[in-house]
């Protein structure tokens, strides 16, 4: 006997969004111990544990739906790879109540095309969020990682090692860094330009 298993997905912990989809899965008959769900994940990440369960609840001559095509996956290749191995397996594929059929030029082309454009939203997201972050380094929003130690205990770093009482690991041990951050406290101050004397050229 055939039965039907159902997959959401939602990048944030939003659960409307999964509530929605929820709905829409036990809107297609779906049991509600037969829903499986992944939060907090992206469609590009293949390692999913809700989705390994769906995949391997079905059986020949099941059904796995999932709301639409993008929740299961975000780029062509793994959309594919999806549909292909479900229909090796006998699996059908249903998006949204419309069945998948790989050997139907139509619905096969209709598939390609919501894969791709699924592919595409995340290409497009991606491409402003990097668009994001350099006009925000441009206005001085992102100005990196923050220094371990301030000015003052910086000096207090060279002294306690100019001092030749306390080796790299006690000084790191002292201040709670780790020897790089030592190493490039001690680089910079033996790089720095030596203070102008009083009446200097």
């Amino acid at each position: 006997m055939s039965e039907r298993v159902g997959y959401a997905r939602c990048s944030l912990e939003d659960k409307q969004d999964l509530t929605a989809q929820h709905e829409i899965l036990l809107g297609l008959d779906v049991p509600e111990d037969r829903i499986y769900l992944d939060h907090g994940l992206t469609g590009t990440n293949r390692d999913r544990s809700g989705l390994a369960q769906a995949l391997a609840a079905v059986r020949v001559g099941d059904t796995i739906g999932v709301p639409k095509l993008d929740r299961l996956a975000r780029s062509v290749p793994d959309a594919g790879d999806i549909g292909d191995s479900l229909t090796a397996h006998g699996v059908k594929l249903s998006l949204g109540g419309n069945l998948y059929d790989p050997a139907d030029p139509m619905r096969k082309m209709f598939f390609n095309i919501l894969a791709t454009f699924a592919e595409f939203e995340v290409d497009i997201l991606r491409m402003r969020t990097r668009e994001g972050a350099v006009v925000a380094r441009a206005k001085g929003r992102l100005k990196g990682k923050p220094p371990q130690l301030t000015a003052c205990q910086q000096t207090h770093l060279v002294q306690q090692h100019q001092s030749g009482e306390h080796t790299f690991a006690d000084v790191a041990e002292l201040f709670s860094v780790s020897r790089a951050t030592v190493y490039r406290v001690l680089e910079r101050h033996q790089n720095a330009p030596a203070p102008a004397t009083p009446g200097g050229q």
